[in-house]
């Protein structure tokens, strides 16, 4: 355990760092999977369009992540709805 926890503390300001990088260069991160898929889709002349498309998704949902995107905010409500009336025996 002393292993992971040691990894962790040392990757912890890495993390940070690709998190701050994607959250300033998103914009050019976006354009540049959209030009590689439309460069890939063209190459393969439509054959793999499918799943070209899947990847560059998936890519950008990974990419919105490291950027803590879908982090909800304090906002967002974030705790359980209140449970309703016990129920009658």
């Amino acid at each position: 355990m002393g292993l992971l926890h040691n990894m962790k503390a040392k990757l912890g300001p890495a993390k940070e760092k690709v998190s701050d990088l994607a959250q300033q260069h998103g914009g050019r991160i976006q354009h540049g999977l959209d030009k590689a898929a439309k460069t890939a889709d063209e190459r393969t002349k439509g054959k793999y369009s499918d799943r070209i498309q899947k990847g560059t998704g998936r890519a950008k949902d990974a990419m919105d992540r490291l950027a803590h995107k879908n982090e909800p905010g304090p906002d967002a409500g974030g705790t359980a709805p209140p449970a309703g009336p016990p129920p009658a025996h």
